[in-house]
């Protein structure tokens, strides 16, 4: 694992969501035009905004766990799992880069019961 080509990659990553975000809260928060007076219009304006806060929310959350890897990169610890300490297989970094544990411990965590 080349960590230079990590920390591009996540930070990459990290100003795609941010300007995701931007986007995102410019249609949420920035809407000029009250609601339409129509109920099935308004059902509908209602029904896209539920939808477009879903996507905030998933957004804000997969940021925060890219910074949480980049602490990781300047920590020394990105690649090793949270749980066992062994390294996490490249494949399920380059799948999900923001991983903390290997896969065996995540699939344990998930289970009933599990860590």
């Amino acid at each position: 694992m080349d960590p230079n080509k990590t920390r591009r990659q996540l930070e990459n990553l990290r100003a795609q969501l941010a300007a995701r975000l931007t986007r995102l809260d410019r249609h949420l928060h920035h809407r000029d035009e009250p609601l339409p007076a129509d109920a099935n219009e308004r059902a509908i304006e209602l029904e896209g905004r539920e939808i477009l806060e879903g996507l905030d929310d998933g957004a804000t959350v997969e940021l925060s766990h890219i910074d949480h890897a980049l602490a990781r990169l300047d920590a020394g610890t990105y690649g090793r799992c949270d749980a066992c300490g062994k390294p996490i297989a490249p494949a399920r970094l380059e799948a999900l880069p923001w991983a903390t544990r290997c896969i065996g411990c995540a699939a344990a965590a998930e289970r009933p019961g599990g860590r």
